[in-house]
């Protein structure tokens, strides 16, 4: 705000009386100059942000069965993500019935319970920047007939009723599964340092 005024004054002084001139050149300053650090501190802020979203994936009966939840896992840290959440159930149908409630009307609902119960299934929770719509990219097209080669659905997958994986589809999605799939206390918050290991490894190396 101090930077702003003074600005200001030092404009009025060789435009005296032109408010539209200095509104002008005021709105030419860099908005790390014309507000401060504020701007960069917002920026700085989003970007924290971005980098903590959040998106369940959870590893279905079919693909726990199939030995599976390794090589998934794998592809999803390999992108860069950090896991910060893992268990293994056998989910009940009152967690199932509340985890598909838009789908009680479709025909197949009651045949998707079932599957879903058949056996154990792994859920996860990963963080990372725009996490939730890579991971839907990564996981593929609901039929894997449709499904991209190099996609967890296009490569495993062999029938739309056993598509291997699921991935919330949105930031609401998200943060509703999140918290019916695990307490707040089930997810860490960490922090990855990469830099430090590599200035460790460095020193082992000497």
């Amino acid at each position: 705000m101090l930077q702003r005024r003074l600005f200001h004054t030092i404009l009025q002084h060789f435009y005296p009386g032109n408010q539209e001139t200095t509104k002008s050149l005021l709105s030419g300053f860099p908005l790390a100059l014309r507000y401060g650090h504020r701007a960069a501190w917002n920026r700085s802020k989003s970007s924290s942000q971005d980098l903590r979203e959040r998106t369940l994936v959870a590893v279905k009966p079919d693909g726990v069965q199939r030995r599976l939840v390794g090589q998934i896992i794998q592809r999803f840290e390999q992108r860069g993500f950090k896991l910060v959440g893992l268990k293994m159930l056998q989910a009940s149908e009152d967690l199932l019935s509340e985890h598909y409630c838009e789908l009680k009307m479709k025909p197949f609902y009651h045949s998707l319970l079932r599957y879903m119960t058949s056996g154990p299934v792994v859920v996860m929770v990963w963080e990372g920047h725009n996490v939730i719509q890579t991971s839907r990219t990564m996981v593929g097209h609901t039929n894997p007939a449709e499904a991209q080669s190099g996609t967890v659905r296009g490569d495993f997958s062999i029938h739309v009723s056993r598509n291997v994986v699921h991935a919330s589809d949105s930031v609401e999605g998200a943060q509703k599964e999140i918290q019916l799939w695990f307490k707040e206390k089930d997810l860490l918050y960490w922090d990855c340092d990469q830099t430090k290991t590599s200035d460790q490894t460095k020193t082992s190396d000497v």
